[in-house]
């Protein structure tokens, strides 16, 4: 049988057109190696298309599969590819254009995937997620600035034209083989059907782990196209639970009754998770600020109770857990977002305004208009623009949490004459990329307008810096959680009440290059007050005395805290 020559397939349509044209005049002096250098590149390069055409079809979705071992396996979609491919050469070249952009795509997804399980612990969402590349922009320019930025953006769309000129081009010049070797080809794609059967049905395994017959690529395309129109069919679902609320036709004067008189503050902790209190990495630089602030409040006349919530999301995307929190709905997605906010669902702030509470927003780490506001119900907003800071920032947070603290006293707390007042107030100093850190401060009277935070920005390690060291991000992390919670702490034994009642939590974990790999969403949370009735009302919540949960402390999913607050301190409440 004669040996197939690769580069054949690639002269064809030259040799079509040398038939039909004149003998050009013999070459007194021809070059002997100038054949042999066009069949040697032209050889070479339908190698390199069959090359990659193969890893696009094995390329991994996760970091730590991407080893040789990883790409030794048996595609059972190249066999199905080749068949394709030997359609008629208009249908071919067709076909083979629209898989080529396919599978291009595909790579992109599984390069997304890649990065969103590296920060957010999850893959990419192909139809919800866009709205996070805004964050994703925002955190290069605080880390490495804005040029970098603009930099990376360009890169990222020249990696997306070269990935998709590269995939087509491949699947296209493996089809002019496969058309001109139409018998070999299709024994090749019979035989790479039968070795991905033989391996499947035996197991075999290379490294033990990943199987050596792949389909990868078909099940990875099914299960992307099966979440868009999972997503697509949970806006119908989402508007029916929207509408299901035990609590929606409570009357004002029974919701809340058991707080009438006191001060409510629910302030989220950036990134305060799990993980800062059980990471052996962690724990040694948080548990202390948890267990001395736990004998402060004591000596202060408060208590303590804390458990754990199961966040809906992950390294990321804060509002989506304070909407959860408030509503008594899951909200994982832009999606679920956008109809909750245009819903006339009960929020627990709405509750408190209902029952005749100022109702207040403190957002340090907004820099703009919040429309949303109106739909949680919000009396009043304060933010990065109004709360009165002439200091520096600190990477991604406008003020730090200290100042806010502070402000809090001036703008709502402490004004004379005031009635019950409901916050909800995220600290940021703690958000990702953790540097630089600021300095809390004994003498909070010396905080002033922030200007004295300058000397520490200035001193303080750069973002930039901490990336270029990833073994440092996680101390750095500790660290920004340890001034998180010495501020919030402080605050409350110096200037707290027997009327206040504070809830403070996270928002979701850290990424997993703080958090850890395999980390769960769950974050923690606790209650303070000096009454003990207050604490007596939460008895069968189970928690913890303290400011620390303990492991076996019942987990809830975030969604269910709104009911359960409501139906503990209301007078008369529904089943939740």
């Amino acid at each position: 049988m004669p040996q197939i020559d690769l580069d054949d397939a690639a002269q064809d349509n030259d040799l079509a057109e040398q038939a039909s044209a004149p003998e050009p005049a013999p070459d007194p002096k021809p070059d002997k190696t100038r054949f042999f250098r066009t069949r040697g590149a032209r050889r070479t390069l339908t190698i390199l298309a069959g090359v990659l055409v193969f890893l696009a079809l094995i390329f991994p979705n996760v970091v730590y599969r991407l080893t040789p071992l990883g790409f030794l396996r048996i595609p059972v979609e190249g066999a199905f590819l080749i068949g394709l491919l030997l359609l008629p050469t208009r249908a071919r070249r067709i076909a083979g254009s629209v898989v080529g952009v396919l599978l291009g795509l595909l790579v992109l997804e599984k390069l997304l995937d890649m990065g969103f399980f590296a920060e957010l612990n999850r893959p990419f969402d192909p139809v919800l997620d866009w709205v996070l590349f805004d964050d994703a922009f925002s955190f290069v320019v605080d880390s490495y600035g804005r040029a970098a930025a603009i930099g990376a953006v360009a890169a990222l769309l020249l990696l997306v034209a070269a990935v998709l000129a590269l995939t087509t081009w491949s699947v296209l010049r493996v089809g002019t083989l496969v058309g001109s070797f139409r018998r070999r080809s299709l024994y090749a794609a019979g035989g790479l059907a039968v070795a991905w059967a033989t391996a499947f049905g035996l197991g075999l395994s290379i490294t033990g782990t990943v199987p050596l017959a792949a389909r990868s690529t078909a099940t990875y395309a099914w299960d992307r196209v099966h979440q868009a129109r999972a997503g697509l069919a949970d806006e119908a679902e989402f508007a029916k639970e929207v509408r299901v609320d035990a609590f929606a036709t409570t009357p004002p004067g029974q919701i809340l009754a058991a707080l009438r008189g006191k001060d409510v503050i629910f302030t989220f902790v950036e990134s305060y998770g799990r993980s800062a209190i059980e990471h052996p990495g962690l724990a040694p630089l948080v548990n202390p600020v948890l267990e001395r602030g736990a004998g402060q409040l004591a000596a202060a006349g408060f208590s303590a109770r804390s458990g754990w919530l199961s966040s809906p999301t992950f390294g990321g995307g804060s509002w989506l857990a304070h909407a959860t929190f408030e509503s008594g709905l899951w909200i994982n997605n832009q999606q679920r977002y956008r109809n909750l906010v245009s819903s006339e669902r009960l929020t627990l702030t709405r509750a408190f305004q209902n029952a005749q509470w100022r109702t207040v927003s403190v957002m340090p780490g907004a820099t703009r208009a919040w429309p949303e506001g109106k739909f949680y119900g919000y009396d009043a907003v304060w933010d990065s623009r109004n709360l009165g800071y002439q200091g520096p920032k600190f990477s991604w947070a406008p003020v730090p949490d200290q100042f806010t603290l502070k402000q809090l006293n001036t703008v709502e707390y402490q004004k004379p004459g005031r009635g019950p007042l409901m916050v909800q107030m995220p600290l940021v100093s703690s958000h990702t990329p953790w540097a630089p850190i600021p300095e809390y401060i004994e003498e909070w009277d010396r905080i002033g307008d922030g200007a004295v935070y300058a000397p520490m920005a200035e001193a303080g390690k750069k973002p930039k810096a901490l990336w270029a060291e990833p073994k440092q991000v996680r101390p750095e992390y500790g660290r920004s959680i340890q001034y998180s919670l010495t501020s919030l702490i402080n605050w409350i034994a110096q200037y707290g009440d027997e009327n206040l009642v504070m809830v403070f939590l996270g928002d979701h974990q850290p990424s997993p290059i703080a958090s850890g790999a395999g980390a769960s969403h769950d974050v923690p949370i606790t209650i303070v007050s000096q009454d003990p009735a207050v604490l007596d009302r939460v008895t069968d919540w189970n928690w913890v005395p303290g400011l620390r949960p303990a492991g076996d402390t019942p987990v809830w999913p975030m969604s269910a805290f709104r009911d359960r607050f409501l139906t503990a301190f209301s007078a008369k409440s529904p089943a939740s």
